[in-house]
């Protein structure tokens, strides 16, 4: 199941008046959706072949200010256009807003024609090429975890983020009660996102009060990181037509558990079929496999910044709270970076478990097949898995674990300068640059909490 519209049953539904609008969409540095909203008269006449952004779009910090220091946009070039061409490919309707559809965008340079190499969605598909120069297809799902709150986002903003209360007062991890209570929310959440040709296999409560999840059915890596965005939208917009308020921050607060969006990965070879299976090989794990594996495990570091791009997002790595903290890779063991899934079966694949549920999936799935490839490329030997509780393991190396160390490893990736390009490290070098500056340049609660009367 893919996008569930044709241009042609547009051009229907728009003379029978049963859609008015088109969501002309791209994805922002930040994972978002941005763009216009079209009457369908005027995209089924001329914008369904191209329309125009300003290039900001894609050299700003998550408040949509626009920080100095990016090559391909400043106040110096005069903040110009980019093309906005849809691929109508991904045409759909939205079912949860009434007369609407979307479709989403590859993002063209004005002047050169090409496509701009640092959006994200272009930088997902070059990996996805890569892959494919190998003969492989690379196959991903990821799972996006979120809070439910009993406030909505603008009576909760008013209020200052203060006194959030979760829509659940107790862990609802699979419990059927409590989630029984919040399908004023999930069930249109699941219903929904099918009808807007998303495959959602199921919802569950997660380990936290209030925490959702949300697995939707294995797919090739572009249109994996197209559900997530379209599912992340939809759960977004249909809480607050509820009146609650859904969050993907990664650490809400730091008494709570944190929200994940774990990546599951595979290969599928030019037969289709997995090519990290070998019915012959110990867990069923292929030569290929071992290899990708390898090369996740060897470049967690230089990719550490696509799977966690904020300051808030590193206060997921506490040991207990199922988020990883150390490099290794184990057989069905959720306290590794890396959890193997599926072994001794033809559904073998891994599942790295770092990414928080505020990641840019285009470019976290990016990351992974850019480790995972150069492990292949590289011909790379696997270690044995690690057992036990890694947590508490010296010997085993932590990735980074401020956003200041995995800049630091971003900046100085041979691996992703190679595999990526100079401009696409740059560019997303100073993205982290600038989400750490900002932090830095603030006095928190916190400080002023601890410090007003006895400093």
């Amino acid at each position: 199941m893919t996008a569930n519209l044709t241009f042609d049953a547009l051009n229907d539904a728009a003379a029978s008046g049963e859609i008015d609008t088109v969501l002309v969409c791209l994805i922002d540095m930040q994972g978002r959706l941005m763009g216009k909203r079209f009457h369908v008269s005027n995209f089924v006449e001329s914008a369904h072949h191209e329309t125009h952004c300003c290039n900001y779009l894609l050299a700003t910090d998550i408040e949509m200010a626009t920080p100095d220091g990016y090559a391909s946009t400043s106040w110096e070039k005069g903040y110009g256009d980019y093309v906005m061409r849809p691929d109508l490919s991904t045409l759909r309707r939205v079912p949860w807003l009434d007369g609407t559809a979307m479709v989403f965008c590859d993002l063209i340079d004005h002047h050169t024609h090409q496509p701009v190499p640092i959006a994200p969605r272009e930088i997902l598909k070059a990996q996805v090429a890569r892959a494919a120069r190998l003969g492989f297809s690379p196959m991903m799902a990821t799972e996006l975890e979120f809070f439910l709150f009993e406030a909505s986002f603008d009576t909760i903003r008013r209020a200052g983020f203060r006194d959030l209360a979760p829509i659940s007062g107790y862990n609802e991890d699979y419990h059927i009660l409590q989630t029984t209570k919040e399908e004023h929310v999930m069930r249109p959440v699941r219903n929904l996102l099918v009808a807007a040709g998303v495959p959602v296999e199921n919802t569950k409560g997660e380990a936290e009060t209030g925490q959702e999840e949300l697995n939707i059915r294995y797919a090739e890596a572009v249109l994996a990181a197209d559900h997530h965005v379209i599912a992340k939208q939809a759960v977004k917009e249909i809480a607050d037509q509820k009146g609650h308020a859904a969050s993907f921050i990664a650490k809400w607060h730091h008494d709570k558990v944190g929200s994940a969006a774990h990546i599951h990965q595979s290969l599928a070879g030019e037969d289709g079929n997995n090519a990290f299976h070998d019915g012959e090989a110990e867990l069923a794990m292929s030569a290929t496999m071992r290899a990708y594996v390898a090369g996740l495990l060897k470049y967690s570091p230089d990719i550490t910044f696509f799977m966690a791009p904020y300051v808030n997002s590193y206060k997921r790595f506490l040991p207990g709270t199922f988020a990883p903290t150390k490099i290794a890779w184990s057989v069905d063991n959720r306290t590794a970076a890396y959890r193997l899934v599926g072994d001794g079966t033809k559904g073998v694949r891994i599942e790295c478990r770092m990414p928080g549920s505020d990641i840019n999936p285009y470019l976290a799935c990016a990351g992974q097949l850019a480790a995972g490839l150069s492990g292949i490329e590289e011909g790379l030997e696997l270690a044995q898995p690690v057992s036990g509780d890694i947590y508490g393991m010296d010997e085993v190396a932590d990735f980074p674990h401020t956003l200041r160390a995995a800049t630091a490893t971003l900046r100085g990736s041979d691996m992703l300068r190679k595999t990526m390009g100079d401009e696409v490290v740059d560019h997303y070098t100073r993205a982290a640059e600038v989400e750490q500056e900002a932090f830095d340049a603030v006095v928190t609660d916190y400080e002023v909490a601890r410090g007003f009367e006895r400093a």
